[in-house]
């Protein structure tokens, strides 16, 4: 999963297949290269791109665009409600576009850029901008390595970095401001998992300003810097911090102890909000990606999910010969000493050592491998006690770095091994590493598309990933299996409890037990997760859902090609479309498999 920011985030996705020029329109025979639909939509994508950069200088960054370095996004009240005005009228240009008269390629973009805007008119409505942080991220998280997407290369980049701590104190308070909007209305994250977020607070008030993780891009000033700039540029550094941000984080723990958590909500479901069925139903339908998702019926279908997979979890059982219940099992896997590891280094060479045994097989299974390298990292302490077990950190368009596999080392008890292998699949490759590097190099496409995430498609490529490794060859032992499984149970039993709690009126006991009885996650897992479909309400519905639909879309091309199927062109078919929704993967799957027929 990459950082991210709340309900609406960040959307992703990338170039039809083999099609980037101008086209003969099927529906009307006309080339229309040059049509005055072409050209209108060209001319909207430019221009939402630009307000959408304007808007959020953070995204402009990462995105590569270095205009607005010095800056931070507006969080006001009355900047969110002008950026709402603004998607409305791009949504009502794009209606008066006609489709038909548009090229294949840009009947494509159309579509995506319709699901994008739509959406984000439709939860923009709910203010969400009011519930600034997660379970295990948030807005005073996401600024503290923004340094990895901005250049230094010269002291203006140092000084436009500069400007944006000193941007800080504003930035928090506009947050601030509208969390106490949030409570006056009742709009809060659940005080019940208040206080595990307290620790990313505090995490970033330090005594000394060299210690800050903001201090980072001054520990290694290019030796072409002259004495003096590089001593001035460290003693601004340090006085920013020491003026300006650790005060702001100082002033958020203070706000955050003493008015959010007393003010917070004592209710835990999405649906207790007012209006909050309705709204649950549409981040059902967003994070779904399918406009016909409605929450009981996916909660249905998680039950049968789990069944499911609760049985071949059995049939695994008897594989190993143990003597004992289900329960028993999975409290042996908990404890048993041979599962984990006693050094954080032993479980990140772990996971390496799995991430390149993937890397051996990759060609085998994907005609298109990517340039972009990505690493393995432990998940930084000052957020590990929190976070989820791992998450893949994208690499910045145009950065010095690659993309990370993040392991999280904290409470080692917790991390057991016989699930690593799915884990590094599903974050690296062939997960969200070779997703994503693939997404940043496509070429000749919108710039919308190369910030655009589908959950859907996004996470169920990731565990669609995790039951490919069979055909890898990378789970070794029974064991590793049954991590597999319980790794499928997890996305499976998130359907039930997602939708439970946030449209059927669970506890947040009752969700813990159901996961922490049908999977073998560790029960600091099982709470650390709970919290976070409790903080995201939606978006752990996205992973199984994509799931499903990839694999009913390989299941139909290998039945109708027979002999013409091959896994490389599937994958290559999935993925270089970039991330769509999954009705929009379903007609690109279609053409693949009348191409690949018509095929020589």
């Amino acid at each position: 999963m990459l950082a991210r920011l709340h309900f609406i985030g960040i959307l992703l996705a990338a170039c039809v297949l083999g099609a980037c020029s101008s086209a003969e329109n099927p529906a009307t025979g006309n080339t229309t290269e040059n049509s005055a639909a072409t050209t209108a939509l060209h001319e909207l994508f430019d221009d939402e791109w630009a307000s959408r950069l304007r808007r959020n200088p953070l995204l402009a960054s990462r995105m590569g665009v270095t205009d607005y370095d010095e800056q931070l996004p507006d969080m006001s009240p009355e900047a969110q409600a002008r950026s709402l005005d603004e998607d409305r009228a791009f949504l009502d240009r794009l209606k008066s576009i006609s489709r038909d008269e548009l090229p294949a390629e840009d009947q494509l973009n159309h579509d995506l850029f319709e699901f994008v805007l739509r959406h984000r008119v439709k939860l923009g409505e709910y203010r969400p901008y009011r519930i600034p942080i997660l379970s295990d991220s948030g807005f005073h998280m996401n600024v503290q390595r923004m340094y990895e997407s901005m250049p230094f290369a010269t002291p203006p980049d140092y000084e436009r970095y500069l400007a944006r701590l000193a941007a800080l104190d504003p930035y928090f308070e506009q947050n601030i401001s509208n969390m106490r909007d949030g409570i006056a209305e009742g709009f809060t994250q659940p005080r019940v998992i208040l206080d595990g977020i307290i620790p990313s607070i505090s995490g970033a008030i330090v005594d000394e300003p060299e210690a800050s993780v903001y201090y980072r891009p001054f520990t290694n000033i290019p030796a072409h810097f002259s004495d003096e700039d590089a001593a001035r540029l460290r003693r601004e550094a340090r006085r920013v911090i020491r003026e300006t941000v650790v005060p702001s984080y100082e002033n958020f723990l203070a706000f955050f102890t003493k008015e959010y958590i007393p003010g917070a909500r004592t209710t835990l479901g999405a649906s207790e909000y007012d209006d909050g069925r309705r709204y649950y139903e549409d981040l059902t339908r967003f994070f779904t990606t399918l406009d016909d998702a409605t929450p009981d019926a996916v909660h249905d279908l998680g039950l049968e999910e789990v069944a499911r997979i609760r049985g071949e979890m059995e049939d695994i059982i008897q594989q190993v010969e143990f003597d004992g219940s289900f329960a028993d099992f999975i409290e042996f896997l908990r404890t048993d000493s041979q599962f984990y590891v006693d050094e954080p280094k032993q479980l990140l060479k772990e996971a390496s050592y799995i991430a390149k045994k993937v890397d051996g097989q990759m060609p085998a299974f994907f005609r298109t491998l990517p340039r972009l390298p990505y690493g393995v990292r432990a998940v930084p302490d000052d957020i590990a006690p929190n976070y989820t077990t791992g998450r893949y950190w994208g690499a910045p368009i145009g950065g010095r770095r690659g993309g990370y596999y993040m392991v999280n080392t904290y409470a080692l008890d917790k991390r057991p091994l016989y699930t690593l292998a799915a884990l590094t699949v599903h974050e690296g490759v062939p997960g969200h590493h070779h997703q994503g590097a693939l997404r940043q190099e496509l070429q000749n496409i919108p710039e919308f598309r190369k910030a655009l995430y589908p959950h859907a498609f996004g996470e169920g490529w990731g565990l669609y990933t995790e039951k490919l490794a069979i055909d890898m060859d990378i789970y070794e032992t029974p064991y590793d299996h049954f991590g597999r499984l319980s790794y499928e149970m997890w996305r499976a039993v998130r359907l039930v409890v997602d939708t439970g709690m946030h449209y059927k009126g669970w506890t947040r006991d009752q969700a813990m037990a159901f996961l922490a009885d049908n999977s073998a996650l560790s029960l600091h897992n099982v709470r650390t997760e709970i919290d976070r479909y409790i903080a995201w309400p939606g978006q752990a519905l996205a992973y199984k859902m994509g799931e499903l639909k990839i694999l009913e879309l390989r299941a139909r091309a290998e039945e109708e090609l027979g002999e013409k199927f091959d896994i490389r062109d599937f994958h290559d078919a999935v993925l270089l479309t970039g991330g769509v929704p999954l009705q929009i993967l379903e007609q690109e799957i279609s053409r693949y498999i009348e191409r690949t027929k018509n095929a020589d």
